[in-house]
């Protein structure tokens, strides 16, 4: 049976997680295709959550966990590679996640795009990357905690 309040897409482990993040801890968010294992052979704890969609996730992290509020953009997105972005590219996914945000923080939250490649130096650094089974196309998303007030 489920705790009372705690999200259900939220698993122990991950909640551990979180409970274990301080303040400026990142926590990253992966899609399916997202290389997690390899990643996380750099330090990063891994989180599996397979059968679980982002948006569900996002939401749930969010009920628990606020965001920085003392840098510019405590939110990233993987940037597309330049042959989609010349391609005019922009992810659907990328206007639910701002609309759970802005929602969970009660304002309209700056993001910062971050290049593939840098994208996954920064992953490496996270406290955490949690495998999803989201397919969206770049649907990663790093979070970085803030202090409740």
């Amino acid at each position: 049976m489920p705790l009372k309040t705690i999200p259900n897409v939220l698993s122990p482990n991950l909640l551990y997680v979180l409970a274990l993040m301080g303040h400026g801890d990142e926590i990253v968010l992966a899609d399916a295709h997202f290389p997690s294992s390899s990643i996380c052979r750099s330090g990063a704890t891994e989180v599996r959550a397979d059968g679980v969609k982002i948006p569900e996730l996002l939401e749930g992290v969010l009920q628990l966990m606020p965001l920085d509020a003392y840098v510019a953009k405590s939110v990233a997105l993987m940037d597309p590679v330049p042959e989609d972005k010349a391609k005019g590219m922009i992810p659907e996914i990328w206007d639910t996640y701002k609309k759970i945000i802005n929602k969970a923080e009660g304002k309209e939250m700056n993001i910062d795009y971050v290049e593939r490649f840098q994208f996954y130096e920064r992953a490496k650094k996270a406290f955490a990357v949690v495998h999803t089974g989201e397919t969206a196309q770049y649907g990663n998303i790093i979070l970085k905690k803030g202090v409740a007030l």
